[in-house]
């Protein structure tokens, strides 16, 4: 039996707070770095893997424009980026374990493609589709499945709204699990072939029937919330309960500094970028 680290002490003195707390223990920053500080290397080595997603941006962002203003949240600094990007494009090996694999896959899909600007939002959903199978393979059950859970959470409402705007519903799904195929290859069908397969399918299709935008964002959040607190009821003082921790710290910022004309405006985005038709580079 592989036994995990225990954090005793640390996790004794968190402060609790509920998905409805008003006010914030400390940011999702602040607890990264006191994390750094706490976990074990290899432990700290997978809460990093979660963060990628700043990674992701910065990486975009500067095969967009290589002097272009990075995220400081990012765990590779611009220079380690750029190397990378000048590595894959002279086609020499990166050997260097802080860049995640799927950055050499994603670098020379862009460096193949005469003008890749040109692809709009499609460069991001293919790094957001990349990231999400890299998430699925990390070798932490919780951590895995919960990037499972809001891949499928994200495919699902997608199809619901592309569907409702009367738009290409592939065209939006990401990632490569069993959901996502099964939505690409049954568009047509009114569960999208999916209601058997994913036991939240129901309760996805009544969130999303919510008619209040705010209500609708507040209730997937909490849809979030009690999963993390379902798969960590016997977990007390490993790594999966911290990981469930930062993941509700997230959720409690984004609610803390979310009101509901801001909620308004998320979605109003969303939906623009649904409606908005980016032509697919050739061979996508």
């Amino acid at each position: 039996m592989l036994f995990k680290n225990q954090y005793y002490y640390f996790i004794a003195g968190l402060p609790d707070f509920s998905f409805d707390s008003m006010k914030l223990p400390f940011t999702t920053e602040e607890f990264r770095n006191m994390l750094r500080d706490e976990l074990k290397p290899a432990d700290m080595m997978l809460i990093n893997k979660y963060f990628l997603n700043k990674d992701n941006d910065n990486l975009l962002n500067l095969l967009q424009n290589k002097d272009a203003v990075i995220k400081v949240e990012g765990k590779l600094l611009r220079e380690e980026i750029l190397n990378t990007v000048t590595k894959v494009r002279e086609d020499l090996p990166i050997n260097d374990k802080k860049i995640p694999p799927y950055f050499e896959e994603y670098i020379r899909r862009w460096l193949s493609y005469d003008n890749p600007h040109e692809g709009g939002r499609i460069w991001e959903d293919m790094l957001a589709s990349l990231y999400m199978d890299y998430g699925m393979e990390v070798k932490n059950r919780l951590m895995s499945g919960w990037f499972e859970l809001n891949l499928n959470i994200g495919n699902v409402l997608a199809a619901i709204y592309a569907r409702k705007y009367d738009l290409q519903i592939a065209k939006y799904i990401v990632g490569n699990n069993s959901v996502a195929k099964l939505i690409r290859e049954n568009s047509k069908s009114r569960d999208f072939g999916i209601s058997q397969e994913l036991e939240y399918f129901d309760t996805l299709l009544r969130i999303a029937e919510e008619p209040d935008i705010y209500d609708r964002e507040k209730k997937i959040d909490k849809f979030r919330w009690d999963w993390l607190e379902e798969n960590t009821v016997f977990d007390y003082f490993n790594v999966e309960y911290i990981f469930a921790y930062l993941c509700k710290l997230q959720i409690l910022e984004r609610w803390v500094s979310l009101n509901a004309e801001e909620g308004e405006k998320v979605f109003r985005k969303l939906i623009n970028d649904l409606k908005n038709e980016t032509k697919l580079p050739e061979g996508f």
